[in-house]
Order: C-alpha cells, then structure tokens, then sequence
C-alpha cells in the first residue's frame, strides 16, 4: 500500500504497445536505448507522483511494462506518457525507424489494472455491506 497526500492506494497497470505494423524493430541498440528512455521517463516523474517500473521487456515486437503510477494518472496517460516520450528519441538517433515506418508507434495499446485484491473480492464486499456491523471494514 502507497500512500500520497489524501490517498491510500495499490495500483499497478500492465501496459502494452507495438511498433505500428507490429514490425519487429525494437531489437539490439534500440532495445537498450528504449529501456533506457523508459526508466528515464519513470524516474522524470519520481517519488512525487509516484511511478515505479515493477517489470519491463521489450521485444522485437512489442513492450511490455508494469508500472505503478499515481491513481490521479489514467491509464492512457501513462501508456502516452511512455511512447510519446520515446519516439522522438528513438527515431533522431536510428534512422532506419524513421525510413521504415511513418510513426514508431501504433496508436493501440492494452492496459491491465493490477492491484492486491481481486474482482470477486471487491465484489463481495460490496454485496455485503449491510451484513458488516457499521463503521466494519473502513479503508
């Protein structure tokens, strides 16, 4: 559990993207420099709002990353955090990204919320609160 100035929370998002066309570039020089970027951009943000790389791997031809932002952060603002942040980068130092593609990335991605409790958990409680004596199970 994480707490900020008015919250307690446990988030995570399991975030992918692709190259557009899912082309199989993200390899060799481009592979480190993206993680590096991706930690960069991780750490731009620091302890204030919170956002830590969990996981990451990045393929020929795809990125996965688990990253535990800030709640006050969508998911879609992270993944465009993450791929806006990288593409200039990426496409001024290797040339052949910009020769073979129109834009880096594709405008697709998948986020997954990832957290300690599950949906059926959640659920339960919910459907249970006039069982629970009052002020029972307060975060």
């Amino acid at each position: 559990m994480r707490t900020s100035p008015g919250a307690a929370y446990d988030l995570g998002y399991h975030v992918v993207w692709c190259p557009k066309y899912r082309r199989p570039v993200l390899g060799g020089r481009v592979m480190t420099r993206l993680e590096e970027l991706i930690c960069a951009k991780a750490d731009e943000h620091g302890w204030v709002h919170g956002w830590e790389i969990v996981a990451r791997e990045v393929m020929p031809g795809h990125v996965h990353l688990f990253v535990t932002p800030h709640p006050k952060h969508s998911p879609s603002y992270v993944a465009d955090q993450f791929t806006g942040f990288a593409s200039p980068h990426l496409r001024a130092e290797f040339g052949h990204l910009r020769s073979r593609l129109p834009t880096l990335w594709s405008r697709s991605y998948v986020v997954s919320t990832v957290g300690a409790v599950s949906v059926e958990t959640v659920q339960r409680y919910i459907e249970t609160r006039y069982e629970r004596p009052k002020g029972a199970g307060r975060a």
